[in-house]
């Protein structure tokens, strides 16, 4: 089987990707927090031994309420060292809090559940990143040599959770005789949207320490080509075209349709395509796949290959009259979001977003899985059925498609919709889905566009 992988892009200057890893490549390991406290039996087996005083006592502390004026307030890059050891340091007030929150979340899960080897592996990951920042809890970041340090420990972090998703979906699909599927949608909610935070945090220091001055010596070669990333504070794009996301998105999606179907679905992009507006690339990336995947493959496999799948651009105006909020799309996905991790909140209230609109004409989502679309992968089987071979499953993805099973690299883990409406919820927005069954699916994303950063 051909498998396409498609790397996320890390949106730094050319001369400066690629430095941290090399320097992790060649760093001695990080040392892991001791502590003489025995974990209690109801704790899964564990190599990292961190006090549970340490563990309640982060868990106990409220969680910051996260707003993008936190992101970017220490100013546009490149950074000067004092305005990057703050940033560094508001990041590292932030992280220990959010890791003991998520271990708390974990031990409070049955322990037949939390002793599967895939869910025991991600609660080792969270005490591993939290036992490589208590070092740090009580101090402040004042030089280079500490905040390097620290940025490479935050590197470690991000790369220790590249994975979590597959191996939460195995894990609760392997444990889905043991706890309720509601339970298990209402804990992976919580959970997946608590790491889109935390990783967010770690790669904006990450990407400011990587475009900051005393990182970024000049580069006379490099300052004679235009620099993309001139528009970019950290991980932020103020100038992010939508229209250029989905047009690379497409080339990806169409190509993995091209491998198993030999059939390149096509797109229009109409409305507004020359809109740009301040979003994070990655998380769009992320949202307009498995929107693609979903149009494309119903397209598809319901005999209309040949016809183009319609985007729509659509840019809200300043004023806001009359124009639907996000409280209006998300009305028609309810997700029962966790109040402990409340949206991310923009820079302004009043601030206009951009609404997407994809259309194809796959013939639309069968009545009796349209409730079901936003739910996980695991909330399809039932007791009786056997696991399927690698990642296929009757999902979100395939339910839009009117098709079941299949191992097929398009068809996911079935986490690709019902996440992708949690990265559009954390920025304010959301996305509703209409469905014409028998013709096809509109799908509506709206982004909360995240203000003007005069700075």
């Amino acid at each position: 089987m051909i498998t396409i992988c498609r790397p996320l892009r890390y949106y730094l200057p050319r001369a400066q990707r690629g430095d941290l890893q090399r320097k992790l490549s060649t760093s001695p390991g990080l040392a892991r927090h001791p502590s003489p406290s025995a974990h209690r039996w109801s704790h899964p087996p564990s190599s990292t031994i961190i006090s549970d005083n340490d563990v309640a006592s982060l868990a106990s502390k409220s969680l910051h309420a996260l707003s993008l004026a936190d992101l970017v307030k220490h100013g546009r890059p490149p950074l000067p060292a004092p305005a990057l050891f703050s940033s560094a340091n508001f990041t590292l007030s932030l992280l220990p809090i959010r890791l003991a929150h998520r271990i708390q979340a974990l031990r409070n899960l049955p322990f037949i559940v939390v002793s599967n080897p895939n869910i025991s592996k991600i609660y080792n990951n969270y005490l591993h990143s939290l036992s490589t920042l208590l070092p740090y809890n009580h101090k402040t970041i004042s030089n280079l040599q500490d905040e390097i340090k620290f940025t490479e420990v935050l590197a470690d972090l991000v790369e220790t959770h590249a994975h979590t998703i597959p191996t939460l979906a195995r894990g609760f699909l392997e444990c889905r005789k043991y706890i309720n599927p509601t339970e298990v949608t209402r804990f992976l909610d919580g959970h997946l949207r608590a790491r889109i935070g935390t990783r967010l945090i770690a790669e904006q220091h990450i990407a400011l320490h990587m475009s900051s001055q005393p990182h970024s010596p000049p580069n006379p070669v490099e300052e004679q080509i235009p620099d993309q990333s001139a528009s970019y504070i950290g991980v932020i794009d103020t100038a992010l075209e939508p229209a250029s996301i989905i047009n690379s998105c497409g080339n990806f999606v169409s190509e993995i349709c091209e491998l198993k179907y030999g059939v390149r679905p096509t797109w229009i992009i109409d409305g507004e395509p020359d809109t740009t507006f301040a979003y994070v690339p990655v998380h769009l990336e992320y949202i307009i796949t498995e929107l693609l995947k979903n149009a494309f493959r119903a397209t598809v496999e319901s005999g209309r290959g040949h016809e183009p799948i319609i985007i729509t651009i659509a840019a809200e105006p300043e004023s806001q009259r009359g124009m639907p909020t996000s409280s209006t799309i998300e009305s028609a996905s309810p997700s029962g979001r966790d109040p402990t991790n409340p949206p991310i909140r923009p820079l302004q209230t009043s601030t206009p977003g951009v609404t997407i609109r994809i259309r194809d004409r796959g013939g639309g989502i069968s009545p009796d899985v349209l409730p079901n679309i936003w739910s996980y992968s695991f909330t399809t089987f039932s007791d009786e059925d056997d696991l399927p071979p690698g990642s296929g499953n009757m999902d979100a993805l395939n339910a839009l498609s009117g098709t079941a099973g299949g191992g097929s690299s398009i068809a996911g883990l079935g986490y690709g919709l019902p996440l992708g409406r949690a990265y559009a919820e954390y920025f304010g927005g959301g996305i509703a889905v209409q469905s014409l069954y028998g013709w096809g699916s509109d799908v509506y994303l709206r982004l909360k566009g995240l203000g003007r950063l005069d700075i």
